[in-house]
């Protein structure tokens, strides 16, 4: 069965890849050019959410890309590059990061703050510094950096090498790395975005945030390994079988993803406080009404109860739907967590909304597509590959 697919992309289809991925960029980063200079505010506003969303897909693709060599699974070894080019685009996320370190004084309030004034940003504004954050978004990036470049770097050696000493290193960074992924998200997630209501505090808000990442990832997994097979590539390498088990993991982080909402609500209603209940009363007013009141349809009932089901599962357009949907509501989420701040009397769409997440998604795009062109589009060295490709779900 394997010896039908090539696994090495073909150069006329990586380049008309990457001249589309390539054009998207620049209309899109043109666009954000022309709407910084228009309303500057406005543009940083929409950028944080883009950004955030692109971010949170890269570390949802970094947890799962060590869960996969720690569990030394071989189900998930042929879409494994898939996720591994996914994973590096986030140390890339760098260079996203830069308009949101020029738009500081747009996007969070503590910037204008006095602190001598304020009760309750005094014990905040030692870590509420503008030089401080700036200081810790550079050591998130660059100790994700050094763990993802490691890891890449021993799977792309083992398509030549074959040899399960790369298996061991990748295992070895993979460790420490699953701590380091969920502590500094989750302080990566505070920062940036907990931090635009800096009055309000919530310690699960840094698995609300990954959560919903790592269901993006999944679901962009999906997406690609589709696109993939409806161009004819991998057909015979990415069967049924694996399908079945990306939509498991779909269903599976959908109802966590609820769990995590859920007990951050129930706490907080629960315990009253007005410092934390302050957080959704903001966003239950006005126009986010009907975003809040639409959340636990659009962001579980649908998708659980669609997924819910084996042969759904194993139906491709069904799994297609669900993975699109959730992609979209992923990015609705992420604006109705931070914009509230910004507009409290209801959504206010823009132009611009389109044009920052076409620019992040798109650059981040031409890394993910840059890997295929001069390593194998699976793993092929891995000791598992062979097993991975007869895999069948119980």
């Amino acid at each position: 069965m394997s010896h039908e697919d090539n696994y090495q992309m073909e150069p006329a289809r990586w380049s008309a890849g990457r001249n589309a991925l390539a054009f998207a960029a620049l209309v899109a980063v043109i666009a954000c050019v022309a709407g910084c200079l228009q309303d500057p505010a406005r543009f940083f506003h929409s950028y944080i959410v883009a950004f955030g969303f692109v971010a949170a897909t890269g570390l949802g693709a970094f947890f799962f890309v060590m869960v996969q060599f720690l569990s030394g699974s071989a189900a998930s070894v042929t879409v494994r590059r898939i996720m591994e080019n996914i994973m590096y685009t986030l140390p890339f996320g760098a260079l996203l990061f830069i308009p949101v370190a020029l738009g500081l004084k747009d996007i969070y309030s503590w910037t204008t703050y006095d602190a001598a004034h304020d009760a309750a940003m005094r014990w905040k504004a030692p870590y509420l510094s503008e030089k401080f954050f700036l200081i810790r978004a550079a050591a998130y990036f660059l100790v994700w950096s050094v763990w993802i470049f490691s890891i890449y770097r021993q799977s792309t050696k083992q398509d030549t090498e074959k040899s399960v000493r790369q298996m061991y290193a990748a295992s070895r960074w993979s460790a420490p790395g699953l701590f380091l992924v969920v502590v500094l998200g989750t302080l990566a997630s505070y920062d940036w975005f907990m931090s635009i209501e800096p009055k309000w505090y919530s310690t699960i808000f840094g698995l609300y945030i990954l959560s919903g990442g790592a269901l993006t990832f999944m679901s962009m997994v999906t997406l690609i390994a589709l696109g993939f097979r409806r161009a004819g590539v991998l057909r015979n390498s990415i069967t049924l079988e694996h399908y079945h088990d990306l939509g498991k993991w779909m269903f599976a982080l959908t109802a966590f993803y609820t769990y995590i909402a859920f007990a951050q609500y129930l706490l907080i209603w629960y315990a009253n406080i007005p410092e934390e209940t302050a957080w959704y009363r903001h966003r239950i007013a006005g126009g986010w009404f009907w975003i809040a009141i639409s959340m636990p349809f659009i962001r579980f009932i649908i998708p659980f109860f669609t997924l819910l089901c084996r042969p759904a599962k194993r139906n491709l357009g069904i799994l297609g739907f669900v993975a699109v949907w959730s992609v979209v509501v992923e990015y609705i989420d992420l604006y109705w967590v931070a914009m509230p701040a910004y507009y409290p009397a209801g959504p206010e769409l823009s132009w611009q909304d389109f044009a920052t997440l076409a620019a992040t998604v798109s650059l981040a795009g031409l890394v993910f597509w840059s890997r295929f062109k001069k390593h194998k589009m699976v793993p092929v060295g891995d000791l598992r590959f062979e097993q991975g490709l007869y895999f069948e779900n119980a």
